[in-house]
């Protein structure tokens, strides 16, 4: 079953982009020709005009990719406005600071926020038409799940969560055959393994190549791994090169903390006003401690304190053993609640990174009896270890608090085999926005929780 328009579908995300961006492009030139020209110290003619909207164009292009702002028909409506508001934002704010600085002054800002709300309302039309578009041209795609041992339920409510994208039409063991397999792909349009092993796996892909199928599938710590090596050609036989060299290089650790140190400590000052409030707010709601403080497990397996402002009632754990948070916890007060969702009580650990302790981005240092459980669990869990815990990362932009322990070292592993100060500056801008994502803070179910604390 095969989409005719699936080959177009590119295309019309790059048109619907290049609206996006020449439809905002034209708000800010007008807006820069009409109130913002004549206030700069040397005015500029017609060829300065078109730098300025290619410079903006530009700006706005960078923070749109870094926010996620292009992937239209990919992610869900709210995301892709979210990502779009939070581009315009900045764009507009760093093209101001520009303004300012060709006036040598802070002219009216009227004008930059009028065109702000602008863009806002275009990029929503954009979004809806877009979103109606791809519906439309491009339905939910039916899938095949074919598992190995495991059953793949939980992976299938992951699926259904998204009914604009997939429906899960049929599932089937291996255990079936491959002439059954290939007989079951005749009625879809995708075709998903489920954590299904190597020797199997690759007879299932090369079918589906044959039959020229859309194929997903589960990852494996190996296949992350292969993502990280190098090719090498150095005779007729292709081969990987896998450093394994244990965590960052020596410039890669320099550059990473040199940022930390940076960003760290602007933000703790920027930050002041709110993390003062907070503190505040804390002593005044029931006059127990203002910071938690706790065990974690960071790289080498070394342990350290980490602060965060309190979001639960004194003594939330009376017997000293975890108690993972649940959705609707009672111990979590109601300013607690505020202060998760916002975020904010994470801020304290801004201290913990310019002290050395954490890094801004990495896996998030987990509590030490989580460590060693999931550990247990999963053997490969120590390989996080490999570099500092971080604030952000992929694990924490992508996974939820009741993300599973497997699915969090993959996110982990492959921020470690593909890190880069630009990865590391693109999942800074990407955590502003994960702050207005809901799911991103959903808390472990009852089960979860009871089945962690045994």
């Amino acid at each position: 079953m095969k989409n005719d328009l699936e080959q177009y579908k590119r295309l019309i995300r790059y048109a619907f982009i290049l609206i996006l961006i020449l439809g905002q492009g034209l708000a800010f030139l007008y807006c820069w020709k009409t109130q913002y020209n004549e206030l700069i110290q040397l005015p500029f003619v017609e060829k300065g005009h078109w730098l300025m909207a290619v410079y903006y164009l530009i700006l706005q292009s960078i923070f749109l990719y870094n926010f996620d702002g292009f992937k239209i028909g990919y992610f869900k409506k709210g995301h892709i406005y979210i990502s779009q508001v939070l581009s315009i934002i900045c764009t507009n704010l760093m093209i101001y600071l520009q303004i300012a600085l060709l006036s040598a002054r802070f002219v009216t800002v009227v004008p930059i926020i009028q065109i702000t709300f602008f863009e806002a309302i275009f990029s929503l039309l954009v979004t809806i038409i877009s979103e109606f578009v791809f519906n439309k041209c491009f339905p939910a795609k039916k899938l095949l799940v074919i598992y190995d041992e495991y059953k793949p339920d939980n992976f299938v409510d992951k699926l259904n969560s998204r009914k604009d994208k997939f429906i899960v039409d049929k599932t089937a063991n291996i255990s079936v055959g491959l002439d059954e397999i290939r007989a079951l792909m005749d009625s879809v349009n995708g075709v998903v393994l489920f954590d299904v092993h190597s020797e199997a796996r690759n007879k299932i892909l090369k079918l589906c190549f044959e039959k020229n199928i859309r194929t997903y599938t589960t990852t494996k710590v190996s296949d992350i791994l292969i993502r990280g090596a190098e090719n090498v050609h150095l005779f007729d036989t292709p081969l990987l090169l896998y450093r394994n060299a244990g965590g960052l290089s020596f410039e890669q650790r320099f550059v990473k903390r040199a940022l930390d140190i940076v960003v760290s400590f602007i933000m703790l000052v920027l930050s002041s006003p709110i993390m003062l409030g907070c503190a505040i707010a804390i002593k005044l709601y029931d006059g127990g401690p203002i910071f938690f403080r706790q065990e974690r497990s960071t790289i080498n397996g070394r342990t350290f304190k980490i602060h965060k402002f309190r979001s639960m009632i004194v003594d939330a754990e009376k017997d000293g053993k975890p108690q993972p948070a649940t959705d609707d916890d009672p111990r979590i007060t109601p300013l607690g609640k505020f202060l998760r969702a916002t975020r904010f009580d994470e801020l304290p650990q801004l201290i913990d990174i310019l002290k050395g302790d954490m890094s801004l981005v990495g896996p998030r240092p987990e509590r030490i009896e989580h460590t060693e459980a999931y550990t247990k669990e999963v053997p490969e869990f120590q390989y996080r270890l490999k570099v500092r815990g971080g604030l952000t990362g992929l694990a924490q932009l992508y996974g939820k608090y009741n993300t599973s322990p497997y699915d969090k070292l993959q996110l982990d592993l492959m921020y470690i085999q593909s890190y880069s100060l630009l990865l590391d500056l693109r999942l800074l801008f990407m955590t502003l926005k994960v702050i207005f994502l809901k799911e991103s803070t959903e808390g472990f179910t009852e089960e979860q929780s009871e089945e962690m604390k045994k």
